[in-house]
């Protein structure tokens, strides 16, 4: 959960992760839509499908693997999730490198090579950390101990290099250039990609969605049904085709266009329209769609796009407040 992620973010979906899923092996036998839901909101939604086939992996081999390469061998374990395993839960001497170890070893090797294209040259280095008699004498807390360097006093500005325990051996610091390590390259501009949505409400209240694709972005998670995502904004018909609601014959005139809906992926920005509507008849789903209960809804493996577009769209079709039957306002007399 932490890959790419806050502390802050993640602590209430940790807390509840383990309520539902106590165990490697309850996790394992635990539907996948259940566990795309539990994470639903934290993003980058295949560490989810991963996390839940290597829970099953490792229920069938009878327990964790005690080795860096049977660990990078799990669904979804690389270079940094088996060293960070393999050095916290089993001691093996293994340098776990995160950003902050990676800002760690730019400063102290005063590696000035831009990332990403100085980051094998950076990973190499941090790898002759762990040959120090304190990281293979105590692997699990020499990598914490990286860790919360970091995150504290080895900071990506104003570094308190004067509390550092490398404050001598630092190269970055003596040539005075620590807080402008590491480097990066300059960010391309990131594009921008539209789509259309629909939120449809049938006569029994049940709200249409799809589930998408198993592979790409947000895999096997659901959505509003809608249209694909390109560089342009579609045509409002082709959406609806796309969406699949085309055969239902819903008039034309029963959909208000809800509002705007833009979410920042990593590659691109993501503006979606959001049109709803209330159906006049049961709607029956077709293909990948199916009817959800309000109920159900707020339980369902919906991303924080998806959930922003159904905030959008309810606030559009909630009833208009009404004043109490035999009750006026009056206004008060000015003095």
């Amino acid at each position: 959960m932490l890959q790419q992620t806050t502390v802050a973010a993640v602590k209430p979906y940790y807390d509840r992760f383990l309520r539902l899923f106590p165990t490697v092996e309850a996790l394992a036998n635990a539907d996948r839509e259940v566990v795309l839901g539990a994470w639903a909101g934290l993003g980058y939604y295949a560490r989810a499908r991963n996390l839940h086939a290597c829970a099953q992996q490792v229920a069938a081999l009878g327990g964790f693997p005690r080795t860096l390469d049977g660990l990078r061998a799990l669904p979804g374990i690389g270079a940094y999730t088996s060293a960070a395993i393999g050095a916290i839960a089993f001691g093996l001497a293994a340098i776990p490198v995160d950003g902050n170890v990676e800002r760690i070893t730019s400063r102290v090797f005063a590696l000035t090579d831009p990332l990403p294209r100085g980051r094998p040259a950076l990973h190499r280095a941090a790898e002759t950390l762990g040959t120090a008699p304190e990281a293979r004498a105590r692997p699990s807390d020499f990598a914490q101990a990286l860790f919360d360097l970091g995150a504290s006093l080895c900071s990506p500005r104003n570094p308190a290099c004067t509390l550092c325990p490398w404050h001598d051996p630092c190269e970055g610091r003596a040539q005075g250039i620590a807080g402008t390590l590491p480097r990066r390259a300059p960010k391309a501009v990131r594009p921008v990609r539209y789509g259309t949505h629909f939120h449809l409400i049938d006569a029994s209240g049940a709200l249409l969605l799809r589930r998408r694709p198993d592979t790409g972005l947000l895999g096997g998670m659901t959505e509003l049904p809608g249209s694909t995502w390109r560089d342009a904004p579609p045509d409002f018909h082709d959406a609806l085709d796309e969406a699949g609601l085309t055969p239902l014959g819903l008039d034309e005139g029963l959909w208000v266009h809800a509002g705007t809906v833009a979410h920042v992926f990593t590659h691109f920005t993501l503006m979606l329209e959001i049109f709803c509507a209330r159906s006049p008849v049961p709607c029956v789903g077709s293909n990948s769609l199916y009817a959800c209960s309000e109920e159900a809804v707020e339980t369902a493996a919906l991303p924080s796009v998806m959930r922003k577009g159904i905030a959008l769209a309810r606030a559009q079709l909630a009833p208009a407040p009404t004043a109490p039957v035999g009750r006026t306002t009056r206004k008060t007399p000015r003095r």
